[in-house]
């Protein structure tokens, strides 16, 4: 395939999904994410794209934001990895909250195997994943749905908190860095979010490495309150992925990482016994950790792998 017309594929699919993965992009014009990377920035010099970490969106800077659909086929491996991973992090009769997002969505969809459950959420798309568990109990916010996610906003959702106090909260967004933590590009869901998280004793983000290191217009959780990062490996050359990774372990975020080339995609939940908690020892607030430890990686079959690389690294 020749270079224009490759460029053109390419400009096809970012418009009309808003945004694709380089490695999805390598994959449907057949051609390395080497290749791909140079591709996109041509086109970014013609205005025709904007790169973003790992990928390439529509122009429109921090405001824009791209409906389910799009997001739905972003980045879809990495948010099955990510999905079978935190199901692990959840034991049987705990009350969590979980917000709106596709990647919660997928993890909705593993949590409706755990018995004793409580689910408080603002998405109708997780509570759709979880209507037929007969062993879990879904409570939804009150709000206004904002159609382009299907989640239910506004001063009734966030009225709809107060009072209420659970184990742990999940959440997705627009982008993480370390410097500002989790972000979207819509002030309604980010007000939400900011509510989730204050009735949560612990706060997990759930981020596919296409989000690290990109920086969104509305804050919704400050990095020194992000308990747990579950994301999924970056690919080698994403420098910039990794060096996002070890600045969050470095304020105590601790980090687990999922390889998604391990990883089905079905809606099976690992047994609880594979459960891994992935731990940075040190101080939480503001404080450096000591380092990045192992992560655990589930594959298919429920078995327990070791994916991420082990770094000691000393204090400065």
């Amino acid at each position: 395939m020749f270079a224009a017309e490759r460029r053109q594929l390419i400009l096809e699919m970012v418009r009309a999904n808003g945004a694709v993965s380089l490695r999805e992009l390598a994959r449907v014009v057949q051609t390395s994410e080497v290749t791909v990377r140079r591709d996109v920035r041509a086109l970014e010099a013609e205005g025709l794209l904007d790169r973003r970490h790992g990928g390439a969106v529509l122009p429109g800077g921090f405001t824009r934001e791209s409906g389910f659909p799009q997001k739905s086929h972003l980045a879809t491996a990495e948010k099955t990895a990510i999905a079978d991973l935190a199901a692990n992090f959840v034991e049987e009769g705990e009350a969590i909250v979980v917000g709106a997002g596709t990647t919660t969505q997928e993890l909705a969809r593993r949590l409706a195997r755990v018995p004793g459950l409580t689910v408080v959420t603002n998405s109708l798309l997780v509570a759709q994943a979880l209507a037929h568990a007969n062993r879990v109990e879904v409570v939804m916010t009150g709000g206004t749905l904002r159609g382009s996610n299907y989640a239910l906003v506004g001063s009734g959702a966030e009225q709809s908190l107060q009072g209420l106090r659970v184990s742990r909260a999940f959440l997705s967004g627009s982008g993480l860095t370390a410097e500002r933590g989790l972000s979207t590009s819509n002030m309604l869901s980010a007000s939400v979010d900011r509510a989730l998280v204050q009735a949560a004793a612990e706060v997990v983000v759930l981020a596919d490495h296409t989000k690290l290191g990109t920086d969104t217009m509305f804050q919704t959780v400050p990095t020194d309150v992000i308990t747990r990062l579950v994301t999924d490996e970056p690919p080698p050359h994403d420098d910039r992925a990794g060096t996002e990774l070890q600045a969050l372990a470095d304020q105590g975020v601790q980090i687990a990482v999922a390889g998604a080339a391990g990883n089905s995609g079905g809606d099976s939940v690992p047994p609880r016994q594979a459960r891994r908690d992935v731990a940075l020892p040190g101080p939480r607030r503001g404080q450096q950790a000591s380092g990045l430890r192992a992560a655990a990686v589930l594959d298919s079959s429920g078995g327990e792998r070791e994916r991420a690389r082990v770094a000691d690294l000393r204090r400065r």
